[in-house]
């Protein structure tokens, strides 16, 4: 087992050396291909879906599972070409890979240019969303990396049919694309071992609890781009217009609980709440959500009592925490003591007070006016996402195409030597930024 983790990884590794080589139209080529399998297999995929939901409700009436999480695992054909316009989306984003980020010239003909490039292996450890695997292996081709896959067992079948597909997809492209580029592991001692390989792999994108992330953390010397839980929060300031943050709170929690971007406390001044909760709370019991709150929330409406483990939880369901604050301040003081980093939202009309709320939470997006389901790779415009990452390096918030790249340094010469810059008679340095794109060779072809 761990000898053929190994011999994976290693077949990424060689493969994502040629990938980074790899022309964008045959990139976007072989993504085109994928869309297109994932509709033409669409019965063997939604076959292989059913044996994982079967199992999943039978964990549910175990009380094993919830059911947020055999919502997350379902798939449909509507879903199937929702993922399947996903992975085009991303096709049709710009090419990340040799864009020139920065150019500056060091002296005449001695120019250097900083370029964006793959970062190599990426190993994903992802919860039981089937389209998760998509999305990653979607954005790993079009930006070059190579990706060790690793979804939850709940979707063991799901995932098995999708990365066939994929691969099988990419094998019968017009693409000169090497094999290898994706790699599929499903046991947890392959995980193990993958963890080991930090001479091999060059970044771990783990998405899950924080225990889970801090595992992950401990258990390897790979660099680690962590995507926890959303414990995500609404602040319903004095100055808001009621009406729209009624719909905001609303769309926040209930548009689709499952999700890590699903508002899990109710935050709102004590100067409008009364008139905001009586018919808030009524809305949300018509949709079935299940309400708790502290204990000026209850002076107000009839909610069972939160405790002190709510104000941290992610429910991931139809339920939700209320609380009743003083003001901003302490607004942002509860979302940064008990928030996961990921998404928070103010509804007010007062600039300064918004300007105090998004510059004084430590959060990965921070929205005005807006219902924290924003938070995600496809509506940013991303293309899809790896994962939300609620750290602050190397990328943060929904990581796209460009948190799959580094750069390197391109220093473009005519001869020049290190002894001309030093010494009694040393040339300057010009040290002049300029517009401009690398291209290979250019100075020895003027």
């Amino acid at each position: 087992m761990t000898d053929d983790t190994e011999r994976q990884v290693e077949q990424a590794q060689s493969a994502a050396l040629r990938l980074a080589n790899v022309d964008a139209a045959e990139r976007d080529a072989a993504l085109g291909a994928i869309a297109d399998a994932i509709r033409e297999n669409s019965e063997a995929i939604l076959e292989a879906n059913a044996e994982d939901v079967a199992e999943a409700e039978e964990m549910l009436a175990e009380g094993e599972y919830t059911q947020a999480l055999v919502d997350r695992l379902k798939l449909d054909e509507g879903k199937l070409e929702s993922i399947a316009g996903m992975v085009e989306s991303v096709a049709d984003q710009t090419d990340p890979l040799g864009k020139t980020l920065a150019a500056r010239e060091l002296d005449d003909d001695l120019e250097l240019y900083k370029v964006a490039v793959p970062i190599g292996v990426v190993g994903t450890i992802f919860e039981s969303r089937p389209d998760a695997l998509v999305q990653i292996a979607a954005l790993a081709l079009k930006s070059g990396n190579a990706v060790i896959l690793k979804g939850g067992s709940e979707a063991s079948e799901s995932n098995r049919v999708l990365y066939e597909t994929i691969v099988e997809a990419v094998a019968e492209a017009d693409a000169d694309l090497p094999e290898g580029w994706a790699q599929l592991i499903e046991a947890h001692e392959e995980v193990d071992r993958l963890l080991e390989l930090d001479d091999k792999v060059d970044l771990v994108m783990p998405r899950g609890s924080s225990e889970f992330v801090s595992y992950i953390q401990d258990n390897t010397q790979i660099p680690v781009l962590g995507h926890t839980e959303g414990v995500c929060h609404v602040y319903v300031d004095e100055a808001a217009d009621l009406e729209m943050a009624e719909e905001i709170a609303f769309d926040a929690k209930v548009q689709y609980p499952a999700v890590c971007n699903a508002v899990e406390t109710l935050l709102v001044d004590d100067d409008v709440a009364a008139d905001f909760l009586p018919g808030m709370v009524e809305r949300y019991r018509e949709a079935g959500v299940e309400l708790r709150g502290d204990a000026p929330t209850r002076e107000i409406v009839d909610v069972d009592p939160a405790s002190d483990d709510d104000w941290s939880s992610e429910y991931g369901d139809l339920e939700l925490s209320i609380k009743v604050v003083e003001d901003v301040y302490a607004a942002v003081d509860h979302a940064n003591t008990f928030g996961s980093k990921h998404t928070e939202s103010i509804v007010t009309e007062d600039a300064d007070v918004a300007e105090t709320f998004m510059t004084g939470i430590d959060a990965a997006s921070v929205f005005h006016n807006a219902s924290t389901r924003f938070a995600d790779g496809y509506r940013y415009g991303l293309g899809a996402e790896v994962g939300i990452s609620t750290g602050k390096i190397h990328a943060r918030g929904p990581v796209g195409l460009e948190g799959l790249t580094t750069y390197k340094y391109y220093l473009e010469g005519d001869g020049q030597l290190v002894a001309s810059y030093a010494g009694d008679d040393a040339l300057p340095f010009t040290h002049r930024d300029f517009d401009g794109e690398w291209t290979p060779g250019h100075l020895a072809g003027e």
